[in-house]
């Protein structure tokens, strides 16, 4: 029987950036049969850390099954699309991120998701990233 366990917090930075750690997490934990089942691999916040990349989700799983380290992985996927983002690019994409859910277009859908949970009255979970971290036991 093989153990599940939960990815890192979307919080977690690798390389200046948020979520990409998670995603490499995902991935492998995934590859092992250790990720619990429900989640989402290659599309929500996954989709959106590989356009702002410029690669195709299949392209990151690649680099990922050949390289353990994650920083090197992320080195890979610029030298992959040919682009490195400039540290503005990094801010913006890493405020976009961590705010998913916080009065945007995916509030509703974040309400509704709390409230399947039973925690409709949570006002400390305000973005993704925090349902995220509620759902996994941290804080």
């Amino acid at each position: 029987m093989t153990t599940q366990r939960f990815p890192k917090s979307g919080h977690e930075k690798i390389g200046g950036l948020v979520f990409f750690a998670r995603m490499l997490d995902k991935i492998r934990l995934h590859a092992d049969a250790q990720l619990p089942e429900g989640y989402n691999l290659g599309g929500g916040l996954d989709k959106r850390m590989c356009r702002f990349l410029k690669l195709p989700y299949e392209t990151v799983v690649e680099q990922v099954r050949n390289q353990p380290d994650d920083l090197a992985v992320l080195e890979a996927c610029f030298v992959l699309s040919g682009h490195r983002p400039a540290e503005d690019e990094c801010e913006y994409f890493n405020a976009f991120m961590t705010k998913r859910g916080w009065r945007d277009e995916n509030s509703e859908k974040l309400q509704a998701s709390k409230a399947k949970r039973g925690w409709a009255d949570r006002a400390d979970l305000q973005t993704t990233f925090d349902l995220q971290d509620a759902e996994e036991g941290r804080k």
